[in-house]
């Protein structure tokens, strides 16, 4: 933007006071939805990106901080084993460069919402972690000229992301469980719903998160003629887990094995099976993903992706100007622990 181009500038072009102007940034219930489509077209035009001074911030260059982003409550980023980690070692890269990082989750129930946070947030760049594909936060982050890296992989060139091939992954689980002679899967998905809310059976078109779905083409690709059934009982939580896990153990239409997108999950699958003094393994195939911390503990078979890694690979990208790479594919393995094991006949 134009050192020249204020509020002032923006409200002289379209004919209101510059008291509107902010109005439509600010308390967009206080015009008319034209009117204000109107200023922030000219608005657009002009190069403004709005009165806020974190903009004026980030034109120095010296807010000296990155954003986080991701599409869930901000105590996520707190619980989750795997946002922990990644955040960790996001973290480190952080401190190095003298850097702070600002959490900011988006709701999907307030997408506008989220959206004018990202436009008001002081920051010189943003990770983009667990955010929907298309959520205007991610545009408005483009047309204020902000850094971004992905956990997500893009086809597009000039994108940065640092990511694994996520299909790949989950093909690794697929063969083994094929070569255990598995043929009758569950997999647990997280959806928007609360953790541990009533489970619920989905179709693949309803599963709504991209990594997931590459997951489950990858499961799918190693096993071709295999019944595989999709169960969610919430956002991604050991809770969420276990009562996904619940009504799949209750039936009379039982699987042999039950795949957790995410460990935690999977965490929650076993626990459902201890109460009902089934064990991993034996009567029933449990395995997971990411293999966080408490995955060895429990013995359960899952593939490992470099979740500290991740985080400060995407801080080198984002800080570190001696580190010229900006699309990055991690390595992941297939851990086989007791929580797999052939198919009961």
């Amino acid at each position: 933007m134009a050192p020249s181009v204020t509020i002032k500038t923006v409200a002289q072009a379209v004919g209101v006071s510059p008291s509107t102007v902010s109005n439509a940034y600010n308390k967009p219930g206080q015009l008319s939805g034209a009117l204000r489509d109107r200023i922030l077209a000219k608005a657009q035009e002009l190069g403004y990106a709005g009165p806020d001074a974190s903009a004026r911030a980030l034109r120095s260059g010296k807010a000296g901080a990155v954003g986080v982003l991701f599409t869930d409550k901000l105590a996520y980023a707190f619980s989750d084993p795997y946002a922990v980690g990644f955040l960790a070692g996001l973290a480190e890269v952080a401190e190095e460069f003298v850097t702070s990082l600002l959490l900011m989750p988006l709701s999907s129930s307030d997408i506008e919402g989220g959206a004018n946070a990202v436009r008001q947030a002081s920051i010189d760049g943003a990770a983009i972690f667990c955010v929907a594909t298309g959520h205007p936060g991610l545009d408005m982050l483009g047309k204020r000229g902000i850094p971004t890296v992905s956990t997500a992989r893009d086809a597009d060139p000039k994108s940065s992301w640092v990511a694994i091939d996520e299909q790949e992954a989950a093909a690794k689980l697929g063969h083994h469980l094929a070569r255990l002679g598995h043929s009758d899967l569950v997999v647990l998905v997280d959806n928007t719903e609360a953790p541990g809310s009533r489970p619920v059976e989905l179709t693949f078109d309803e599963v709504g998160c991209n990594d997931c779905e590459w997951r489950i083409r990858g499961l799918q690709r190693e096993l071709p003629g295999a019944r595989i059934r999709l169960v969610s009982g919430g956002a991604n939580a050991f809770s969420s887990g276990l009562r996904g896990a619940e009504l799949v153990l209750d039936s009379q239409d039982r699987p042999t094995a039950i795949i957790g997108l995410s460990d935690v999950q999977a965490l929650g699958a076993m626990e459902a099976m201890k109460t009902r003094r089934l064990v991993p393994g034996r009567d029933l195939t449990v395995v997971g993903f990411d293999d966080i911390p408490a995955a060895e503990t429990a013995g359960l078979t899952t593939i490992r992706q470099p979740i500290k890694d991740k985080g400060r690979t995407v801080g080198r990208v984002l800080l570190d100007p001696e580190f010229t790479e900006h699309q990055v594919l991690l390595p992941t393995e297939l851990i086989v622990r007791s929580s797999s094991g052939p198919a009961p006949h």
